[in-house]
């Protein structure tokens, strides 16, 4: 049986094959060895996946965020050699931009995005990634990210920068106190998931020439700070995953093509694309 993970700064997807066919699925949330250590990821583990504990698993591909360093990966074999420890599998840890590239690309040659809760991106030449502008995180990149997009609203909302029509539906959609917002962003876990989690606003009210235009003008600079400097961006396709760029599509192809891109593939997760990656690799 082999165990296939797909994990953000959000949430990880989780799938279970054994000879092709699909066993179990889970999920739980995002697992990322920059903001957690071998224990608090054990323990997630052990909180939200108690089912697959005891599951023959032979073989786990992880791609993770956060992911891209040896002694960073190390860290999620360890926790999850801790947590299969019956059936003491081999584990293989690699970043959700290879994940991504696997899925969108396959073994063709592409440039490979990742917007969600944060952003992402590389040139992939068809087995590897061989170039990658780094993101940054929130606070010094990511643009176009859930994060950043909810940073942003948030920003404005608490300095009475919002148009009256949204800063009433944002007051009335949200329970938060300014003091509460503080607090989350400065003192809690995860601030990233927490700001993502307000992006949901700018998509229901895009028609709204503020969301708009905050959207785009962050898509712009996606393009500008990162996609821009691969040397193939012109003649090569721009592949997408995550949940912002599956919720705002039609903006991001048309942001796309005022840069002189070629948007292509658009998948809200990558998990079904990894599937056909390895069945093609005869793994699964």
């Amino acid at each position: 049986m082999i165990l296939l993970a797909d994990s953000g700064s959000t949430k990880t997807n989780w799938l279970c094959i054994q000879n092709g066919q699909t066993k179990t699925q889970a999920q739980s949330p995002g697992i990322n060895p920059f903001f957690q250590n071998e224990e608090e990821i054990t323990n997630k583990l052990k909180k939200h996946l108690s089912d697959l504990a005891t599951l023959p698993i032979k073989k786990i591909f992880f791609y993770g965020a956060g992911c891209a360093f040896p002694e960073k990966n190390q860290i999620v074999a360890n926790a999850l050699g801790n947590f299969f420890s019956n059936s003491n599998p081999e584990i293989q840890i690699e970043s959700d931009l290879v994940g991504a590239a696997r899925a969108l690309c396959q073994h063709q040659p592409g440039i490979t995005c990742i917007l969600g809760t944060g952003s992402n991106s590389c040139y992939y030449n068809g087995e590897e990634l061989e170039q990658n502008v780094s993101p940054l995180g929130f606070i010094l990149g990511d643009e176009g990210s859930g994060a950043v997009l909810g940073r942003l609203l948030v920003s404005d909302f608490l300095k009475n920068q919002l148009p009256v029509n949204l800063a009433e539906k944002f007051q009335n959609k949200y329970s938060y106190s300014p003091a509460e917002i503080l607090d989350k962003v400065y003192k809690q876990a995860f601030p990233n998931r927490f700001l993502a989690g307000f992006a949901p606003f700018l998509s229901e009210n895009i028609e709204d020439t503020y969301c708009r235009e905050i959207v785009v003008h962050q898509f712009n600079l996606f393009f500008q700070r990162n996609v821009l400097q691969y040397s193939r961006h012109r003649d090569l396709p721009i592949h997408f995953t995550g949940s912002v760029a599956f919720h705002f599509k039609e903006l991001l192809r048309e942001t796309g093509r005022t840069n002189g891109l070629n948007i292509g593939t658009i998948l809200k997760d990558p998990m079904k694309g990894i599937v056909t990656y390895h069945s093609f690799n005869n793994v699964i």
